[in-house]
């Protein structure tokens, strides 16, 4: 009698695991928004763009002021902390049409905040898309973002989610899990990708339901809110750059522009040239990487800062009075005559005597910042 044979049983095929992209500022909420969607067993990577503008970890590793700031980079923080990918992608030169000329306008300052993210979602569509091309079933399937409804007065309001969707070519593939119940249905929720009713309706401006939320998660370290990420925001950052673009007579930067707006002070005395003169040590490290393409001044009397000449001198009485201003920011502002070294982008150095500069001198309207 044959024995009989149990019927082999196959496992059935393991369901796709759905891959996403998220944006990865640093801040808590795209952290938040990657958790979120880990909870739901989604398998995310992290992208962050390089604009040229971040304020992270700049001037922190440059000033004194600023030596008990945190000086790591938080998207890399993040990624690190959540167990991600982090894709960072140089954008800085196809940003610049951002910056030069938002279709919806600048914020309070110079931000084009909501340009801004139509664009980083654009970017990261594109980023979709190829890798779906190339990756078939291991390419990305949607976009997350931390925004919340209602938390940024330019971009992030409940009428302009669906620009930036529209706009950046997401669509319905772009997920804010922070605040998909206050927004309509998104592809990966129609499709059982995630499961809505594990989403959030945050909104508005406080922090608590986020700060409760990565205390559910246990996260108790993460980068505290501070106004946003860039220095577009900034009142007098900006200031720089329309000063920058008004002396220049249109409106371009190059990365070291905006490198340079960000140390310093920035003083212009005639309209054809600008002062940068650092205001402590660390400053004066980070001028002199620019010394061979600016001519410097600098006080070999006395001890003193090192200043940047952004322009041309058209006379000696000119370049006189940009010494007597530089004296006057150094040890010896109290001395009858101070000796300033003045130095061309080439090395060919001399020295100009100069008195310096008393306060009545600068005028108000010459400090750009």
């Amino acid at each position: 009698m044959s024995e009989a044979v149990a019927p082999v049983t196959r496992p059935s095929a393991d369901p796709l695991q759905r891959r996403a992209i998220a944006l990865v500022s640093g801040g808590l909420d795209s952290m938040l928004a990657v958790k979120v969607m880990q909870e739901q067993g989604i398998h995310v990577e992290g992208v962050n763009f390089f604009t040229g503008f971040c304020v992270e970890g700049h001037t922190h590793a440059i000033r004194k002021k600023d030596k008990d700031k945190n000086k790591r980079n938080n998207a890399l923080w993040v990624a690190e902390e959540l167990g991600i990918k982090l894709h960072i992608i140089d954008i800085s030169e196809e940003y610049k049409d951002v910056v030069l000329n938002p279709k919806h306008g600048y914020g309070a300052h110079l931000n084009p905040c909501l340009d801004c993210k139509i664009f980083m979602v654009n970017q990261a569509t594109l980023m979709l898309n190829k890798a779906r091309e190339l990756a078939g079933e291991k390419g990305f399937d949607f976009i997350i973002t931390g925004e919340v409804v209602g938390q940024r007065p330019k971009s992030q309001r409940k009428e302009t989610m669906p620009i930036i969707s529209s706009e950046s070519g997401a669509d319905d593939r772009l997920l804010r899990p922070l605040s998909a119940l206050n927004l309509p249905e998104t592809l990966p929720e129609r499709e059982g990708w995630v499961d809505r009713s594990r989403l959030h309706d945050f909104s508005g401006r406080n922090r608590k339901p986020q700060i409760e939320l990565a205390r559910r998660f246990g996260l108790e370290d993460y980068a505290q809110p501070s106004g946003g990420c860039c220095f577009l925001t900034d009142e007098s950052y900006s200031r720089k750059l329309a000063d920058l673009w008004q002396a220049r007579n249109e409106r371009r930067y190059e990365l070291d522009d905006i490198m340079l707006l960000k140390v310093g002070r920035h003083i212009r005395p005639q309209p054809h040239l600008k002062l940068i003169i650092s205001r402590e040590e660390g400053e004066n490290r980070f001028l002199e990487g620019y010394r061979y393409q600016f001519t410097s001044l600098t006080t070999v009397s006395c001890p003193g800062p090192l200043a940047l000449v952004d322009g041309r001198f058209e006379s000696e009485a000119e370049l006189e009075q940009a010494a007597a201003i530089v004296a006057r920011y150094s040890k010896g502002r109290g001395d009858e005559s101070v000796t300033v070294e003045v130095k061309d982008p080439g090395g060919v150095a001399r020295e100009v005597r100069v008195a310096p500069a008393r306060p009545d001198d600068i005028p108000k309207n010459w400090l750009v910042a």
